[in-house]
């Protein structure tokens, strides 16, 4: 009988940053659980330490929690397949697990609990179908990915498995009512970040993306207009508070229609345009590498939006927005439910 990869889910919080990558590997929390490698291997022997580090915590999330725990300490195979949606960058990472657990005393990201990792390629969340993109979605911590893995494992040219219908159902911990909820409301709201990504990636062109943002930064207040095309140094729209744009601050703005990340030369290139009185705003709808990020947080000039930023601001301002860009990116506003987990 043919052997199929297992392919997994897992999700992490967006203050590891890189670091997982950096580091090849994916990691669960619980700290007060310590090295869940001394744990007995059965679901029970984990249901009790939990209940013993977590004293408070909801009876319906304790079997949940400890069998995630267990699953990745005693389930995850050397050979398996990991899906990573960075929720730092807006990426999709694919790889295999190695076989190797271990244990980062005092991990600064609170994620001591290891799993190592060979990582096989990154991808923007466009390039996969937004169907694969629910199913990797989901709120849970460690899950199975069954329905689209096919999508995820021909993206890095891997046998594919069975179809959803023909595999043999293994039952997954089924979540309590507080974190399906939570689940369905983070992903109506990751959902429509997709959308307005994937349409104005689809419907607008380079230059057309550009007279978006002039226009949205008008939407905020400012008079913005876009450069030449040639030219221009780096910088595409230029904002200014003052009808004339004599009066600082002015705002150099070099946008980027782009899901991938983008390295420090091409900030720094917009960093080398600016005067007196002059401010660099970078925009793209992907993310940044580690070293345009640090730059940053030491440049009291220069601001940097991602695509998940640039989404917030078109929420924030799309009522403003002219009739042709709303009806690009048709929306409609509704409540989802704003629980806290423990």
């Amino acid at each position: 009988m043919a052997s199929y990869p297992t392919v997994w889910g897992i999700h992490m919080g967006a203050h590891v940053s890189d670091r997982p990558i950096d580091g090849g590997y994916v990691a669960i929390g619980w700290t007060a659980m310590g090295d869940l490698r001394k744990i007995s291997s059965n679901r029970d022997a984990f249901k009790a330490a939990l209940v013993v580090a977590y004293p408070d915590k909801k009876a319906g999330a304790i079997p949940v929690d400890a069998g995630t725990m267990f699953k990745f300490l005693h389930e995850i195979e050397a050979g398996d397949i990991v899906i990573y949606p960075s929720k730092y960058d807006r990426m999709v990472n694919i790889g295999r697990f190695t076989g190797e657990a271990d244990y980062a005393d005092g991990d600064s990201d609170e994620y001591p609990n290891r799993q190592k990792v060979s990582w096989l390629k990154h991808l923007p969340r466009d390039q996969f179908s937004q169907a694969a993109l629910h199913e990797i979605g989901s709120f849970v911590t460690l899950f199975r990915v069954r329905r689209y893995a096919n999508e995820f494992l021909s993206k890095v040219d891997l046998a594919t498995v069975p179809s959803a219908d023909t595999i043999p159902d293994v039952q997954d911990d089924l979540t309590d009512d507080d974190t399906a909820t939570v689940s369905a409301a983070i992903q109506a709201e990751v959902s429509t970040s997709d959308f307005v990504i994937k349409r104005l990636m689809s419907e607008l062109s380079g230059h057309q993306f550009e007279e978006f943002m002039a226009h949205l930064l008008e939407c905020m207040g400012y008079t913005a207009r876009v450069t030449s095309k040639s030219g221009d140094g780096g910088v595409d729209v230029i904002a200014h508070m003052d009808p004339l744009g004599f009066q600082p601050p002015i705002v150099k703005v070099q946008c980027k229609r782009t899901t991938g990340q983008t390295p420090r030369p091409d900030v720094d290139q917009l960093l080398g345009t600016l005067g007196d009185g002059e401010y660099g705003l970078f925009v793209n709808l992907g993310s940044f590498a580690s070293g345009a990020v640090e730059l940053e947080r030491n440049r009291a000039k220069l601001r940097l939006i991602n695509g998940e930023q640039f989404v917030e601001l078109v929420f924030e301002h799309y009522t403003s927005l002219s009739p042709r860009y709303r009806a690009m990116i048709p929306l409609k506003q509704i409540f989802v439910p704003d629980l806290q987990q423990d």
